[in-house]
């Protein structure tokens, strides 16, 4: 071991000797290199000078050549109404930046030219100027101001979510690995409530199927909108970080799994008008298949997208969907060819928790309709307090109970809306039975009945003291006893102006 440590130590002492004679020579040769530093010193210089130019001028150049490729230029000025002021921000920014870009390069070159080294030339060495300080630093100051006040202008009116008095359409769109699922409220114009527990390969989106609002809604594969319509965008993700992103429009939203987000604007431009903005430029001229002379130009093909604008996978390319954007009477025929999601794919199925008692969304309308006329219509028109009853139709009760089925909750929230509505309304509910079994049993049941009613509407909001109940049992029949359908007439419960 000492001989190896020994023999390391005459290496390394070789090496040191070769190095400080190498040293030496190039010391003693350093006064005729001086010459060739100067020449080498003028031509970076003057090459320094050359590059600027080519540099600058390529810049500029590029930047014309591709200028209608570019959102905010050309054909791409912004199709939507906050849209306008993101590409006005923009240039704004781009202005301020690039005059400093091109100014400081400028002066790096011309520096690096002006003060390269030269024979008998010494460098004047400057520790600190006030005057420059206070430049540099309240010239950057006053312009940062402005961009940032302007900017948290722009923000504050571009985020803003929906005004109370607004007329908006709302859908949701929740991104998934690799697709954007779409969802369209039906004809009450109001989305569903969801849950992730109940997502499934059948319920991709959650949806709850007791609530009314879900029964009309439309799951879509595309995004059609009116021009001119606020539209508000509710915006979720079901696995991994997304981003809601369309170009056209200046509209870009992170989906975030567990942290629901929206995005509020208004489409200002159809495809149609883009496609013959487009139209006008000859680039958008050339077939849109590379390899099929004879197909159509690029600008008749051309459709908004919707994008993803996170690396969410492999699938990432996979998340495009088309947007169009139409006049008014062509989204009112476009929705018209819609179904519901529920009737088409969960009515009647397994996932349906009331298999053969619900009712599409069409058919409640016009129920909460037809109800809500007849009891404003008894409520002023009927003469006298005995004439002050609209029966409660389309409840049920579980046989020989009181327990309401689930079917019933969808006429008791019409009821529930109506008593909301008019608040200065006090009403009784007398349940009533047919002839058949024990009286006493029947009155009692009725009774229990009109009760779980006044209980359904008191759970809701509604106060207990404008709600009473009684129960008749068979004492007060519409209808003969003889037949079956007689009896169901019989059975029923109604309700009572006070």
């Amino acid at each position: 071991m000492t001989a190896f440590i020994i023999f390391i130590c005459l290496v390394l002492l070789a090496i040191v000797i070769i190095q400080v004679g190498k040293v030496t020579e190039l010391a003693s040769k350093i006064k005729g290199e001086e010459e060739a530093q100067y020449q080498s010193n003028f031509w970076n210089s003057n090459l320094s000078l050359i590059f600027m130019v080519v540099f600058l001028g390529a810049i500029f150049v590029s930047a014309y050549y591709y200028k209608n490729s570019m959102l905010g230029y050309g054909p791409h000025i912004a199709a939507s109404k906050h849209g306008k002021t993101i590409d006005f921000l923009f240039n704004v920014n781009l202005w301020f930046t690039g005059i400093v870009f091109v100014l400081t390069h400028i002066a790096l070159f011309w520096f690096a030219y002006k003060y390269s080294g030269k024979r008998n030339h010494r460098a004047t060495f400057i520790s600190h100027d006030n005057k420059l300080e206070i430049i540099w630093t309240a010239i950057p100051a006053a312009v940062m101001t402005l961009l940032v006040v302007g900017g948290l202008d722009a923000w504050n009116d571009i985020m803003a979510d929906i005004k109370e008095k607004d007329e908006y359409i709302e859908i949701e769109a929740t991104g998934m690995q690799f697709a954007w699922l779409l969802r369209y409220p039906g004809a009450d114009g109001k989305l569903g409530t969801r849950d992730f527990k109940k997502i499934s390969s059948n319920n991709p989106f959650g949806q709850d199927w007791t609530d009314t609002k879900n029964l009309d809604d439309i799951h879509a594969s595309e995004i059609v909108l009116p021009v001119g319509k606020k539209v508000r965008v509710r915006i979720t993700s079901r696995d991994v970080l997304h981003s809601f992103f369309l170009p056209h429009f200046r509209v870009k939203m992170d989906a975030v799994p567990g942290m629901p987000t929206y995005f509020v604007f208004t489409p200002t431009t159809t495809t149609a008008e883009y496609r013959q903005r487009l139209s006008r430029y000859n680039e958008w001229q050339e077939p849109s298949d590379p390899k099929d002379p004879e197909s159509k130009p690029r600008w008749q093909v051309f459709d908004y997208e919707l994008a993803c604008a996170e690396l969410c996978g492999k699938g990432h390319f996979s998340m495009r969907r088309v947007v169009r954007i139409v006049s008014e009477d062509e989204y009112a025929q476009w929705l018209k060819t819609q179904k519901s999601y529920y009737t088409e794919s969960i009515k009647g199925t397994a996932d349906d928790p009331n298999a053969g008692g619900q009712v599409s969304a069409e058919e409640l309308k016009l129920r909460r309709e037809t109800f809500l006329a007849e009891l404003e219509k008894v409520k002023t028109q009927a003469a006298d307090a005995g004439e002050k009853v609209v029966q409660l139709g389309h409840i049920g009760f579980e046989t020989g109970s009181a327990k309401l089925t689930t079917e019933s909750k969808y006429q008791l929230d019409n009821l529930f809306e109506y008593l909301q509505s008019n608040a200065d309304v006090k009403i009784e509910l007398g349940g009533h039975t047919d002839s058949i079994g024990d009286a006493a049993v029947n009155l009692k049941l009725s009774g229990e009945r009109a009760k779980s009613v006044a209980d359904y509407l008191i759970s809701k909001g509604i106060d207990a003291s404008r709600v009473s109940s009684k129960g008749y049992g068979s004492t007060k029949p519409v209808d003969s006893a003889d037949t079956e359908e007689a009896r169901a007439k019989n059975r029923r419960t109604e309700i009572k102006f006070l």
